[in-house]
């Protein structure tokens, strides 16, 4: 959490004013290229292991994402931030304005100004929602040039869209060194969470800077590893990486909302913002929490698997998201008569430290994996 506050203030400190963003897919670029400063206050896992506060407001079947996100406001994290960001992500999330503005009240502090975008839950193709979606993104323009005296210009959006398009790219390449075996997992997953919190432009700088140490260390893993592709809302937790890879399991793929969905598809640059979020949501990389791609996310995993060569996926399930536990029998099914082994693992707030009771579930999977190498 300190390193998290630090990045905040020192945004402050530059004179940009900072707007938290709750779900995973907001229009970084567009508020880039307002002057304002995004984070995505999402995978607070290591800086929030308790939600005391939180759970004051929300009940404790709530996913762990949304209470963490609720515990760093209430915990006077409110004061650093200039706004928020929302959209119909889930349930869960297109209830917390209401939320957020009450447990504000409680602790005697000031209102935040909510920003709210809503992505048709409808697929494009059988519906044109496409009007409505740019009515959307255009109120939002509106009200962020009105509440935060800044002003669109599309010179510098098409500037943004190009630092977000060469960020994307650096990331997946990033991850190609996870898959060839010369960086590891774990790694990965921090620099990309951490990135979250910084400008973009030091972000291009980590990105850069990790690619280049391993160009210089390249290996490739052994042809006896299996390989695996890891889905999910949120990466394993740190723990649980350690233990896939002692196990000596390969992460050839990556289907985590936080991670390759996020970093997938970037639009051609557009000077119109409105049409380049209609393109960026309908064909973004299908997520449960875009419910409009729902339809393809059985081909988009059976793909994954084809062209990684994986012979395993591990789902790790964020208890109480009934998204991502909906399509889970349905990926199984799919997976089973592919000859691929799936292994769920299902975490919850208290499992996040503890994580020991899942090592001997993991070594399992990864001897029924080298059985079938």
């Amino acid at each position: 959490m300190k390193n998290i506050m630090d990045n905040i203030k020192r945004l402050k400190d530059q004179g940009r004013k900072v707007i938290g963003c709750f779900p995973l897919y907001p229009p970084l670029e567009l508020f880039h290229s307002m002057g304002l400063a995004p984070v995505t206050l999402w995978g607070l896992r290591d800086s929030l292991p308790r939600v005391a506060e939180s759970d004051r407001h929300i009940q404790p079947y709530a996913c762990s994402v949304a209470r963490r996100l609720m515990e760093f406001l209430l915990k006077e994290n409110s004061s650093a931030l200039d706004g928020l960001f929302m959209y119909n992500a889930c349930d869960t999330l297109r209830n917390l304005p209401e939320i957020i503005d009450c447990g504000l009240a409680d602790a005697g502090r000031p209102p935040l100004p909510i920003f709210k975008m809503h992505i048709p839950a409808v697929p494009p193709d059988q519906t044109d929602s496409r009007p409505y979606l740019r009515a959307s993104i255009e109120g939002l323009i509106g009200e962020l040039e009105k509440t935060c005296n800044v002003t669109f210009a599309p010179d510098k959006f098409r500037r943004s869209i190009s630092l977000y398009r060469e960020m994307r790219e650096l990331s997946k390449m990033l991850f190609a060194s996870v898959a060839d075996g010369s960086m590891s997992y774990g790694e990965f997953s921090r620099i990309v969470t951490e990135g979250w919190f910084i400008p973009v432009e030091d972000q291009l700088l980590v990105l850069q800077s990790a690619l280049r140490d391993n160009f210089r260390k390249k290996t490739k893993p052994s042809p006896e590893s299996p390989r695996v592709v890891v889905s999910g809302i949120l990466p394993p937790p740190l723990p649980m990486i350690r233990d896939l890879e002692n196990a000596g399991i390969t992460v050839v793929g990556n289907d985590v909302a936080s991670q390759n969905r996020a970093l997938h598809y970037s639009p051609p640059a557009v000077d119109d913002p409105a049409e380049y979020y209609i393109d960026f949501y309908h064909h973004h990389y299908p997520c449960t929490t875009l419910l409009h791609s729902a339809d393809r996310r059985l081909p988009a995993i059976r793909k994954l698997v084809s062209d990684t060569g994986a012979r395993g996926v591990v789902f790790v399930g964020e208890k109480f998201c009934e998204y991502e536990y909906f399509e889970f029998p349905y990926l199984e099914q799919i997976l089973k008569e592919m000859g691929i082994r799936a292994l769920l693992l299902d975490i919850s707030l208290d499992d996040d430290e503890n994580t020991a009771a899942y090592t001997t579930r993991i070594e399992t999977f990864a001897e029924l994996m080298h059985s079938t190498v």
